[in-house]
């Protein structure tokens, strides 16, 4: 099966196994992982195992020494099912160090094993699949994130104002999801899923057996997306004590359903709020958990914001694991309740700031915290941009513009030069 939509990682996938043993292609279950793994393993003649078939999963479990030594090249497809795996592919690189030997997946966070992080340094490339980019979904190649701190905003390549910009936030960027053809469909996959989650991979990765609480635990999260997290406050709402539900957290981040932002700060300002922030990697299933639909938002949008934020965090986190550049997604906020939605900062400390706004009018209010981060940030500060639901960029002074959410998904042209 070919995916419908050519996926900008799969070139890295192909680079990384030129010169590296073991490449990681890591996510959440059903972004397209499989299609993608079983693509390139026909193209390059390599032999296709998945840990989702059981007679496969015990040889794994009982000899996975026997099962790696079987292996000339491979891939092996939801290996966090077996991680007894990793000490023997550890094993058989170091006899014999060829690029390209093993390709794995995992739908839940392996990095986060501290015996994978220790038996395959310096052997394993770990790249990520998230869910579908709008970007991907649109077959455009500009990365919106590379552009900002070239110094340029994209294009509109397809505008989606109102109601076709709350459709596409609302469907989110799972593959399975996209192809069903009403809202309703789909927010039966999204509960289906969660569900098939939460009984079957947090028992393979957590070991946690009172999973009665984890979906209650899960839709009271979905009320604090994009909001900071107090754990001992969310998890009183559902029974828990403070370090259960963070720990819960934990959980949830490493099957690639939320992630934790931290504030951006520099040392010196003390009055910086230093609480994360959750967000959702998804806004489908974000949605599906708040019972939020199309009908609910034109009548009250109150809601919505929160939502967009997500959506568009969710967007520059996959523009952020495809580009050419190495960034860092925050967020910032003070005592003096100055806020920046997203701040996403490159390797040489520069900033941008990015504000999310789910009107068309843009008013002076809404730049107080990329001004007040401006400030702060001095030379640091590449460029402040607002997203907003409208058509137009434009310069608002200061390193800061106005542009809209669709340029997300743009392309490149005679962009905003800096």
């Amino acid at each position: 099966m070919t995916s419908l939509f050519p996926r900008r990682i799969e070139p890295r996938i192909a680079e990384a196994l030129l010169d590296t043993p073991v490449v990681l292609l890591a996510g959440p279950r059903q972004a397209g992982k499989t299609t993608l793994v079983r693509q390139i393993a026909e193209q390059q003649g390599l032999r296709y195992l998945t840990m989702d078939d059981e007679l496969t999963l015990l040889s794994a479990r009982e000899d996975p020494v026997g099962m790696i030594r079987s292996l000339d090249r491979a891939v092996i497809d939801e290996i966090q099912r077996a991680p007894q795996l990793l000490l023997a592919i550890k094993k058989s690189v170091d006899e014999d160090r060829r690029p390209g030997r093993f390709l794995l997946t995992g739908s839940a966070n392996l990095m986060a094993l501290p015996t994978v992080a220790d038996s395959l340094a310096g052997r394993m490339e770990a790249l990520s699949l998230l869910p579908l980019s709008q970007s991907e979904i649109e077959s455009c190649s500009a990365n919106w994130i590379d552009g900002a701190f070239a110094g340029r905003i994209l294009k509109v390549n397809q505008p989606a104002l109102g109601s076709d910009l709350i459709e596409r936030v609302l469907r989110g960027g799972y593959p399975e999801a996209i192809s069903r053809a009403s809202a309703k469909r789909r927010v039966v996959w999204a509960r289906q899923y969660i569900n098939a989650i939460i009984l079957r991979d947090v028992r393979d990765v957590a070991g946690i057996e009172k999973l009665d609480q984890l979906p209650r635990f899960l839709r009271a999260l979905a009320q604090t997306a994009g909001q900071m997290c107090n754990y001992t406050q969310l998890g009183g709402q559902v029974g828990l004590d403070g370090k259960t539900a963070s720990r819960y957290v934990g959980v949830f981040e490493q099957m690639y359903l939320l992630k934790r932002i931290d504030v951006w700060a520099r040392n010196r300002l003390n009055r910086v709020v230093k609480t994360p922030k959750l967000q959702f990697i998804d806004t489908g299933l974000l949605a599906a958990l708040l019972d939020l639909t199309a009908r609910e938002v034109h009548q009250d949008r109150t809601r919505f914001g929160n939502v967009l934020e997500t959506f568009v965090f969710g967007e520059l986190l996959k523009h952020a694991t495809m580009a050419d550049g190495d960034y860092r997604l925050m967020y910032y906020r003070d005592a003096d309740k100055f806020e920046v939605d997203i701040v996403i900062e490159n390797t040489a400390e520069r900033l941008i700031g990015v504000e999310v706004k789910a009107a068309a009018t843009v008013k002076e209010n809404d730049l107080r915290g990329l001004k007040k981060l401006a400030s702060l940030a001095g030379n640091h500060f590449k460029m402040g941009v607002l997203l907003y639901d409208g058509t137009e960029t434009m310069p608002l002074g200061n390193g800061i513009w106005a542009a809209p959410l669709s340029t997300l998904w743009g392309k490149e042209g005679k962009a905003v030069f800096m």
